[in-house]
């Protein structure tokens, strides 16, 4: 029984025409891929480069720690993808339709996450321009409190009350910062009668600041006569104290002051209000 052997000798031919392509394309394209190979590990140790610089001068800085590994991220991906793109165009690769289409991509993204970006876009400002810092007390947004973590979507703030208040940072730039620091000015004002001895009572005022542990001596307390009420002269009396003992330090001052006025027959005014009554004629 005779063997056709046409189509073994077409499958042969079809094998050695692959290898033969095969061979071509690898010499066309050999040197290409190892050149685009070698760009990728090059772009790759080139973004941990990036990486190290930025995170050593956001580290100079004081960046919040999770807002510069984030960044450094975000430097060191942009690094590879850039690395990327000189290897594909290195193969020959059209980017054109890639880039447009990754654009149209990216302002749908950008359209449904705008909310999102806006919060970026102003974490990022407040990182950088540094309006107020963690510790430091603040009023912002109709809101006031301690600054516990500044993120890049939001910022933490300790409430008097133990609670947390989160800000969106897109509700915090552009709107007027109030920046306490570490230390507040307690406002206190106290009346004494119009008969008092003021240099008597100002001379109390200046022990009971002294005596309390938690008033700063440095800057200064403001204390001073301020106004000639109806039936008082009032006295101002503005120390400052360090942010978590404003609410202690201003109870302790006004039961000092009322113990050494009393103490010293200082009176403190009360209201007074005289009635005549005119017969009638």
């Amino acid at each position: 029984m005779a063997i056709d052997a046409a189509p073994i000798t077409q499958q042969l031919a079809a094998l050695d025409q692959a290898q033969s392509k095969l061979i071509d394309l690898g010499i066309e394209f050999g040197p290409r891929l190892f050149v685009a190979i070698l760009i990728l590990i090059a772009g790759y140790y080139a973004g941990r480069w990036v990486g190290r610089m930025l995170d050593r001068m956001l580290t100079h800085l004081e960046i919040d720690l999770t807002a510069r590994q984030l960044l450094v991220r975000i430097a060191h991906l942009m690094v590879v993808v850039l690395f990327l793109i000189m290897a594909l165009q290195n193969l020959g690769v059209d980017l054109l339709p890639l880039i447009a289409g990754l654009g149209v991509a990216g302002a749908g993204i950008a359209l449904a996450m705008q909310g999102v970006l806006s919060n970026l876009a102003a974490g990022l400002t407040i990182i950088f321009t540094r309006p107020y810092r963690v510790n430091e007390y603040i009023s912002i947004a109709g809101e006031e409190g301690l600054v516990e973590a500044i993120s890049l979507f939001n910022t933490t703030l300790s409430h008097p009350d133990l609670s947390r208040v989160v800000i969106p940072n897109r509700k915090i730039a552009g709107e007027i910062l109030h920046n306490y620091g570490d230390i507040r000015q307690l406002g206190v004002d106290v009346g004494v009668a119009y008969d008092s001895d003021l240099n008597h009572a100002l001379a109390a005022v200046d022990d009971v600041l002294r005596a309390n542990p938690r008033v700063l001596q440095e800057p200064a307390p403001y204390v001073q006569v301020v106004r000639l009420a109806d039936s008082s002269i009032n006295i101002a009396v503005k120390p400052w104290v360090g942010v978590p003992d404003y609410h202690v330090a201003l109870g302790e001052l006004n039961k000092a002051l009322v113990e050494a006025f009393r103490q010293r027959a200082i009176r403190i005014a009360l209201p007074q209000r005289e009635v005549r009554l005119l017969e009638n004629p």
